[in-house]
């Protein structure tokens, strides 16, 4: 019989209370390059750029700090990116030909994306009869015409559509069909031959009415909207690929397939040009690729840029990511590591300059955004505060420091700036500088580490919303590598053609995989730092502020001690170079400690204050002395069957006999438990049964614990080190304390060591007499043989022990040394807290038995409280192999909440997790990007920011019309507010103004909310615009018309028009007009009347219904009687 204890009465409410002033989870900031980016917009007069993805999402960046994002509902590629200049709102084009309108709104005066509306052609010609629109095909172009009012839309079809933008309507008898357009060309141009796609559409910069239409088989047609007519025609015969035209309107730029461009002037005599004024293959005569954009820009000292990406010759170069810059006799061809999306000039767009006078070139590549100076000499680079591609070289580590201290901080960003110095002459910032950062200045200063396959590390500014780089740490220049060779580009002279120049940071190739960084440790008090790498190497570096030439010192520790039988079967160790080596300012390497065999480290630990470091790989682990540069300590932690450690992480060669043996295994014993599983199944339903007979309701039962089968001691790669933890602790009696050192490995086992540690070499430079010795004080066997992930000494508090020198520096609270300690050691499976110094178990908690997933992340954290400023608790953060994250109370082990983090498919996002002491957490969500997330109610990092926008007064209604569609939670998981437009001249448009944070309109609008919330019946309403309780006496009375807004019934046009009520008065409009007046209804209605129920209302009386009706009638909402 199934045999159940009771632990305690019901939740205790106070406790409820204050774990929701504690811990609340949110997904807050997505840090990084966006993964997979496939269009690019830039609105000039907000200075704003958008980035679209393959995945629908879309993403607006301006000043650092000033993020927004949003996803569409469908999971399809975006295509193009479209601003309206000025208004916060921009067009997106899908691959599926859906256009979708999108807001930047405002609310509680932050701003938010949303989507309001979308528009999908028929999928197919002659696909809605009605329409008659039978040439709607796939959108190839889109152009915003007349200040974002209208869109052009080229398709296949080789017509162009006109759509109102404000609606998302099409605009009938506007459309131009390609025949029109052939009455305009000679008949022998026809020649039976279609025009193909539309390719491109321009826009006259100072003549709206003028339409610039390329077509793919090299047509290109100035259209005259007003006139409806064609006002110049260009018979081109190439293939045609992008089109700009000249700011003042009198040349055009056209570029092909075949890797020219052409320059066609549209002042010359006569409405028919054949050929054009220059044609030029900048880089033939040999077959060259396509010129897939080009843009024109003049300047006031007479030359013009022409920047073109493409183009390059098909047989030497085809293979190259190029954009040419052509400026006079000046030609650069920058060379990028990765493929081209899209590009653009920051320039003067304003009406009355002449010029364009570039300022900026922002190239959008498929894995990073470079920025060029066009004002200066060599159009250098421009460092980007955001967008840094964390993904330069493959992430393979990553840790983060809290509360860096300022002197610490300044001497890691000075480092940085020495090693990207800007030239003297150079003054243009950051161009994309629109919006301002609401949030408050960070009151700690946190870092991000990430360790890369090349062998670097690069330190990120992890303090607020922008992931800036501050510093990269190259290892590779300490050792000799296969693959060393000089970049061929960079020494290119110059009689080389075409000029090539490298641009941009990524590079995803690794000169050598053992140069590859496992682990990463920096003790922010001393400026020390520990790099782990693939190969067993293990650097002991400092942070030095002038550049230096020193002989590192190397070490070897053997971590096999001569055992027999064991043969390395894996890479060779790295050869160090010998001599002085030239380092520059930032972090320098002091000692190199290389693990034999050269097996990956798998776990670091550094005491700055005791000079030591330990390491562990997949045989055992160590002990550095790095100021005495003598090895302490080195054990062997393999198993006597544990072969497959020997073969190292780069081998190929793998034990067939065994992963077969395991197999079969596997197979045993799940068919051993499903007959038990079978053969007690009828007393478990009789138990379960029991059990709820017999527990009362407001008790809380102990859970079914799942059974965990132990694991077998030879299992493959039991030796691995997975923890090392260093202690000022209570390991031999409980009278003395003193250093100890804690490791965990694959098989369960717990080895703590007592250290002795000269006082001298306590942080003292001065060597001292005595080496450190290091005694095995306790050893620890867990039962069921789980990997040791984390283990952590609590002291008499209860609290974890503070960090090296935070302490003894005043900058941590002392830890209790009167009291007993305890240790927690954390498996796979299960916490365990253990009494020192008896090692005598005191409380556990089986996560694996009781939640059925296992521990793959944890770390102790400290959760503030938002009630109270001096309220805080240290809880234990762990997240599962199911992506889940639990908190647990210490030293009590008591679960307090847990979340839904990370989709437990996502392997790597898993692997890649990093929580921090203040209760946040980073994993990647793509290869460029981190995913930030908060556990804490008051430790908060994510976007606040706003937006200056100025709306057109004729089309600020529009976006405020009724959704028929339900909003879609964007990205950042805010809902959606109206936003309050400005007129031209920045003052708040009259139309719609806000009080309290509801709108106040003389149209009388309604709220999405308000229709699609059947429980809004707190949430006041106004009675607003001009129809009043004594409108609705009257209207019931004598009249039956009232006058409502064109925007509710979907005309054009701003004017009221005459509603009469009857069969044929539109359902939304009576959603409207319950909603906005029901409290002058029920004022005027006696009860036995029958008023129609507000949509959403499911209840009897909520809205004065009698008691006898039904929310459900048979009539149409358009035929309900007054």
């Amino acid at each position: 019989m199934m045999k159940f204890r009771f632990r305690r009465q019901g939740a205790d409410p106070q406790r409820e209370k204050l774990k929701q002033e504690l811990f609340a989870f949110n997904k807050t900031v997505e840090h990084g390059f966006p993964n997979q980016p496939s269009a690019l917009a830039f609105d000039p007069e907000l200075r704003i750029m958008a980035i679209g993805t393959r995945s629908g999402a879309v993403k607006i960046y301006g000043t650092p700090g000033v993020e927004f994002t949003g996803l569409h509902p469908d999971t399809a590629t975006i295509t193009q990116i479209h601003f309206l200049p000025g208004q916060g709102r921009l067009l997106t084009l899908l691959d599926d030909s859906s256009l979708h309108l999108w807001e930047i709104v405002h609310h509680s005066g932050c701003a938010h994306l949303e989507e309001v509306l979308s528009f999908q052609l028929p999928s197919r010609p002659g696909f809605d009869s009605a329409s008659g629109l039978p040439g709607l095909t796939r959108i190839t172009v889109v152009l915003l015409v007349t200040a974002g009012d209208m869109a052009a839309l080229g398709t296949e079809g080789s017509s162009v559509f006109f759509l109102d933008v404000p609606t998302l309507t099409l605009l009938e008898g506007q459309t131009l069909g390609p025949d029109e357009v052939l009455r305009s060309v000679p008949d022998d141009y026809r020649c039976g031959k279609s025009l193909g796609p539309v390719e491109s559409l321009q826009g006259h910069l100072r003549d709206p009415t003028k339409i610039l239409i390329g077509y793919s088989r090299g047509l290109l047609v100035i259209w005259n909207q007003a006139a409806q007519c064609a006002d110049r025609v260009f018979l081109g015969n190439q293939q045609l690929e992008s089109l700009c035209w000249e700011r003042s309107g009198s040349t055009l730029v056209s570029s092909h397939s075949d890797g020219s461009y052409a320059v066609w002037s549209v002042d010359a005599g006569g409405s028919l040009a054949t050929q054009p004024t220059v044609a030029t293959m900048p880089y033939g005569p040999f077959p060259c690729k396509a010129i897939n954009k080009i843009l024109w820009r003049n300047c006031e000292s007479g030359d013009h840029f022409i920047i073109f990406s493409g183009g390059m010759p098909r047989a030497s170069y085809g293979d190259r990511h190029c954009v040419s810059v052509l400026r006079a006799e000046t030609l650069v061809t920058l060379d990028f590591t990765s493929r081209i999306i899209d590009f653009f000039t920051v320039h003067s767009t304003r009406p009355e300059d002449e010029f364009d006078e570039p300022q900026a070139l922002a190239v959008l590549l498929e894995e990073e955004l470079v920025v060029l100076d066009l004002q200066t000499p060599g159009w250098p680079s421009v460092p980007g505060p955001y967008l840094a591609p964390l993904h330069s070289s493959a992430i393979t580590c990553s840790a983060h420091v809290a509360n860096v201290p300022a002197k610490l901080w300044a001497r890691i960003v000075s480092a940085g700036e020495q090693q990207s110095p800007q030239p003297a002459s150079s003054t243009l910032r950051w161009p994309i500088t629109g919006g301002r950062n609401l949030a408050q200045e960070p009151s700690q200063r946190g870092l991000l580490l990430t360790g890369h396959e090349d062998g670097t590390v690069r330190f990120w500014d992890a303090s607020g919303v922008a992931l800036r780089p501050l510093y990269k740490l190259s290892t590779a220049g300490l050792f000799q590598t296969d693959c060393e060779h000089a970049d061929s580009l960079a020494q290119a002279t110059e009689d080389d053609w075409p000029p090539f120049r490298k641009v941009g940071c990524f590079d995803p190739y690794s000169d050598d995989p053992r140069l590859g960084v496992q682990k990463v440790v920096l003790c922010k008090y001393t400026a020390r730092m520990v790099v782990a790498g693939t190969a067993g190497q293990v650097l002991v570096l400092e942070l030095s502020d002038t550049p230096s030439e020193k002989t590192v010192s190397v070490s070897s520790v053997d971590l096999l001690q001569d055992r027999e039988g064991f043969t390395w079967k894996g890479h060779e160790r790295l050869s160090p170079c010998t001599g002085p080596l030239p380092w520059p300012a930032g972090f320098q390497p002091r000692v190199l400690v290389q693990c034999l065999p050269p097996a990956a480290v798998t776990a670091v630990t550094l005491h700055a204050e005791w000079s030591l470091v330990a390491f562990g790989t997949s045989h055992g682990f160590g002990l550095f002395d790095y100021q005495r540069k003598t090895p302490v300590l080195a054990r062997c932690t393999l198993h006597p069957n544990d072969s497959l450690a020997m073969e190292g992480p780069l081998s190929r060669v793998k034990s067939l006999k065994k992963s077969l043996r395991q197999s079969f295994r596997r197979i045993r014993k799940s068919r051993v438990s499903g007959k038990k599983r079978a053969a007690n199944a009828n007393s478990k339903e009789a138990n379960a049964q029991l059990a709820e007979q017999a527990c009362p309701h407001d008790v809380e039962m102990t859970p079914v614990q799942r059974r965990i089968e132990p694991r077998s001691a030879d299992d493959s790669l039991s030796g691995v080190v997975r923890c090392l933890y260093f202690a000022d602790t209570f390991l031999r009696d409980a009278v003395h304390h003193g250093p100890t050192m804690w490791a965990g490995t694959n098989s369960g086992s717990v080895f703590a060591y007592a250290l002795e540690v000269p006082t001298a070499a306590a942080g003292g430079e001065k060597q001292p007499e005595r080496a450190v010795e290091a005694v095995l004080g306790k050893e620890v066997q867990l039962m069921h043989r789980a990997p040791v992930v984390a283990i952590a000494v609590l002291d008499g508090r209860g609290r974890p022990l503070p960090e090296p020198y935070e302490a003894s520096r005043d900058l941590a609270q002392a830890p209790d040394m009167q009291g007993g300690h305890a240790v927690l050691i954390a498996s796979e499976e299960q916490f365990k807290v253990f009494t020192l110094p008896k090692v005598s178990a005191k409380t556990k908690f089986k996560l694996t038995a009781h939640e059925g997933c296992r521990v793959r992340k944890v770390a102790l954290a400290t959760f503030a409280s938002v009630a109270c400023e001096d309220y805080a608790e240290t809880c234990l953060a762990c997240l599962t192999n199911l992506g889940d994250v639990h908190v647990f109370s210490v030293p009590g082990l008591r679960p307090q909440v847990h979340y839904p983090c990370i989709r437990k498919e996502d392997i790597s996002g898993i692997a890649s997790c990093v929580l921090t002491r203040h209760g946040q957490g980073f994993y990647l969500i793509s290869p460029s990007e981190f995913e930030r997330f908060s556990l804490s109610a008051r430790n908060i990092t994510e976007p606040l920011c706003s937006l200056d926008v100025s709306w057109p007064q004729d089309s600020a209604h529009a976006s405020h019309r009724l959704r028929e569609s339900p909003k879609l939670s964007q990205a950042n998981g805010t809902p959606g507010i109206i936003l309050a437009p400005q007129s031209h001249d920045g003052s708040p448009d009259p139309i719609c103004s806000k009080r309290s944070d509801i709108q106040e309109l003389p149209e009388a609008m309604l709220s999405p909310m308000s229709v699609d919330s059947a429980t809004s019946a707190d949430t006041t309403l106004d009675t607003t615009g001009d129809v009043t309780v004594e409108d609705v006496k009257d209207f019931l009375g004598k009249a039956r018309t009232i006058q409502l807004p064109a925007t509710l019934l979907g005309a054009g046009t701003n004017g009221p028009w005459p509603l009469h009520v009857g069969p044929t008065c539109p359902a939304r409009v009576w959603a409207w007009y319950l909603a906005e007046l029901w409290g002058g209804l029920r004022a005027v209605l006696p009860m036995g009347s029958w008023p129609p129920p507000r949509p959403g209302a499911t209840g009897r009386g909520q809205l004065g219904l009698p008691a006898h009706t039904t929310s459900h009638s048979t009539h149409h909402p358009s035929q309900l009687p007054l």
